[in-house]
């Protein structure tokens, strides 16, 4: 999957706040929430408060980040399906919950293109394949020999069953006909075990493991995405390395419950749009892996439902079933 940078978002920061302000009335006149269906830490988490601290200065009102975490993202999002439609209750999702869940979760509480009202896209973001900086592995021909000469004892974090860090691995397992251990966590603790050395491997998104490349705790091997990183130039794709059909990027956008009027979409768009716009979020993103984005309800609604046939797609290739 690639994910086009918009350019619409070189809206001035001026614009922050100035549309629609009458039909609006005084929205928001108290904290709006923004839920965030992972444990703090997390991509999810990372984004949702770096735009939250920018709205709380232009809306003159507090955003507040709630973590619900739990059943692979489910948790949080039902909580936003089912709150009222009034613009104070936003997700901030991920392709897992608001996308690959609906194919491969059994008994879905809400259904994405039904439940939600789709604001925008907020970041592309690809998954990196990393192991503990003490593993004697050192690429993924490694990795892969490994799991073969041991097979189903190989172990790989995710953040929950469904995320694209649980199916990448399922692709992995698939593609390179090598049979791994899946251990499933409550959103970003997965890394702690990680670098503890307790799992052997993750496909993690690059934002959440930035800092730890860096200082030296985790060793990067390849990332999913069919190009390379812009945070990450010398990290191969898993095309490079000889799996051409290897792509499982990451990415976030926001939603609020079905039925919140449009004005309050309207507003909340344009608002976001220009906080993605601002250098200071824009190089902050970037530098962190995830690649800034931003489009309307209409075409967010039409990638979702994209994203979602897709991964059925990849579900049903990978012989993924659900946990």
């Amino acid at each position: 999957m690639t994910i086009g940078r918009r350019s619409a978002l070189t809206l001035p920061f001026l614009a922050l706040g100035a549309r629609g302000a009458a039909a609006q009335g005084n929205w928001p006149s108290r904290p709006v929430r923004f839920i965030v269906s992972f444990t703090p830490g997390g991509t999810t988490d990372i984004i949702a408060r770096l735009l939250g601290a920018t709205l709380t200065e232009v809306w003159g009102q507090s955003v507040v980040i709630e973590n619900r975490p739990g059943a692979g993202g489910n948790i949080g999002s039902e909580h936003v399906a089912r709150a009222a439609p009034d613009g104070y209750t936003l997700l901030v999702g991920s392709v897992g919950p608001l996308a690959v869940n609906q194919s491969l979760v059994k008994n879905m509480p809400y259904d994405t293109l039904r439940d939600f009202a789709p604001v925008t896209l907020l970041a592309g973001v690809p998954n990196i394949l990393v192991v503990p900086a003490a593993s004697p592995i050192r690429d993924v021909a490694g990795l892969v020999a490994e799991a073969k000469r041991r097979p189903g004892e190989l172990s790989y974090g995710s953040t929950g069953v469904g995320t694209s860090a649980h199916l990448s691995g399922v692709m992995l397992d698939h593609m390179a006909d090598v049979q791994t251990l899946h251990v499933p966590y409550r959103g970003a603790v997965a890394l702690n075990d990680l670098m503890a050395g307790r799992v052997d491997f993750m496909f993690a998104t690059i934002p959440s493991v930035m800092g730890h490349i860096r200082d030296g705790r985790l060793r990067p091997l390849a990332v999913s995405s069919t190009e390379r990183s812009r945070s990450n130039p010398t990290v191969p794709t898993m095309v490079e390395l000889g799996y051409p059909e290897f792509s499982a990027s990451s990415w976030f956008g926001m939603v609020a419950p079905a039925g919140t009027p449009k004005p309050i979409i309207d507003r909340i768009v344009t608002d976001v749009h220009a906080a993605l716009a601002l250098p200071r979020n824009a190089e902050n993103m970037i530098s962190q892996g995830a690649d800034p984005v931003g489009n309307g309800p209409e075409a967010f609604r039409a990638f979702l439902a994209q994203e979602i046939t897709r991964w059925r797609e990849i579900v049903r290739i990978a012989g993924a079933l659900p946990e």
